[in-house]
């Protein structure tokens, strides 16, 4: 009898003594539970609803397309894909035979504009000295009328030597009339302006300017610095004006295009923080940037074949807005990028006192190039060198 109470005592004791431990993992792993909830919780609240993150971003650049602006057939290449070029380079050569043929015509047609007008001016003087010509006679024959006159009233000439004397004066006084006519419309020609400024040797240097340019633009130049990509031209190919040749991409002016979810863009302003890492180096490699804007729609709003969400068979898909992100210059130098390659995308949203849309439009340009403003400028002082070589010597108007 004792030994089953004791045997009992020690069943009791053993069962409390497992229970009080099976009480103890349960709490020590609810409390586990509780720590990783608060954890995240503040996780949550502290740094993952701070930012918005997206995969579905690529880089982005200008993609400088290399056209001609003049027909021809292509002579020589002096460019290839993933090469680099500087701005002012020549890409591409052209037959340059038709272009100086007409180039040649279009300089004899400016100093031939050149002489005329010169000519025009000396036709006016010698207008204008006709007419001193013409007033002499006509003065002359004023007075020979005034003497003969009171002769023929006291009869001592004939009534027809009056008559001549007065038919005299008219005939000179129509000469003159006609030689200022013909001296008004010699000077409508040439008053007002030097022969350098005269209308018709405008005219002929804005021809010559042009076929001037014309020729120029034989030696295609890269307007950016940049890579060749894209290369299509061939040696011997007969090319139009707009037609692509090549592309040069200028890498170290690029950006990111992130697509986000239109459910991410509540606390999204421009000037947030961005962090950026690519698929081609790795999380290894941080890039760093800044929101420059949001895109004025969704990628389908601009797709080529947009839907139609007023078809009866309409089913709602979570939209994407496309972000432009700047990145910083000297990363881009350090691990270059190319157009196209993948990046994840981290915004830091903390500070959402920045804009949504632009304040402002924008005042400087995007992209510019000053290639093509060499050419206007060297043509003009070419027109000038063949004006000043058809012009009279020591009289350079």
């Amino acid at each position: 009898m004792r030994n089953t109470i004791h045997t009992s005592a020690e069943n009791v004791a053993a069962s409390e003594n497992g229970n009080g431990k099976r009480q103890r993992a349960l709490l020590i792993i609810a409390t586990i539970f509780i720590t990783i909830a608060l954890a995240w919780v503040l996780l949550w609240v502290f740094v993952l609803s701070q930012r918005e993150t997206t995969d579905d971003a690529y880089v982005s650049g200008n993609q400088v397309s290399i056209s001609t602006q003049i027909p021809g057939t292509v002579i020589a290449v002096f460019a290839d894909d993933t090469q680099l070029v500087k701005a002012g380079q020549v890409l591409v050569k052209l037959d340059p035979t038709d272009a100086q043929v007409s180039l040649a015509k279009a300089k004899s047609a400016l100093g031939q504009a050149v002489r005329q007008a010169r000519q025009l001016v000396e036709v006016a003087g010698q207008n204008d000295a006709t007419i001193a010509s013409r007033q002499l006679e006509l003065d002359r024959a004023q007075a020979d009328l005034a003497r003969r006159e009171p002769l023929l009233a006291a009869r001592a000439i004939a009534p027809e030597e009056v008559a001549h004397a007065r038919e005299a004066v008219k005939n000179a006084s129509a000469a003159l009339d006609m030689v200022k006519r013909q001296s008004a419309a010699a000077h409508a020609l040439v008053d007002g302006t030097s022969i350098a400024e005269n209308p018709s040797v405008l005219q002929a240097k804005a021809a010559f300017r042009d076929t001037w340019i014309s020729a120029r633009r034989a030696a295609i130049l890269a307007p950016v610095s940049g890579y060749v990509a894209q290369r299509s031209v061939q040696v011997g190919q007969h090319v139009q004006p707009g037609q692509a040749l090549m592309s040069v991409i200028p890498l170290h002016d690029l950006w990111i295009d992130a697509n986000f979810k239109e459910v991410q863009l509540e606390h999204l302003r421009i000037g947030q923080s961005v962090e950026i890492d690519t698929d081609a180096y790795g999380s290894g490699v941080k890039f760093h940037g800044k929101v420059a804007g949001l895109g004025a729609g969704t990628g389908s709003a601009f797709a080529l074949l947009p839907p139609q969400n007023a078809s009866g068979n309409w089913i709602k898909v979570v939209q994407r807005v496309p972000v432009r992100i700047t990145l910083d210059d000297g990363e881009l130098q350090k691990h270059p990028l190319r157009i196209g390659l993948s990046t994840n995308v981290k915004v830091d949203t903390h500070d959402r006192s920045g804009a949504v849309l632009a304040a402002a439009p924008g005042t400087q340009a995007i992209a510019s190039t000053e290639v093509y403003v060499q050419d206007l400028a060297v043509a003009e002082a070419e027109a000038d060198a063949v004006i000043s070589a058809n012009m009279p010597s020591g009289n350079k108007r």
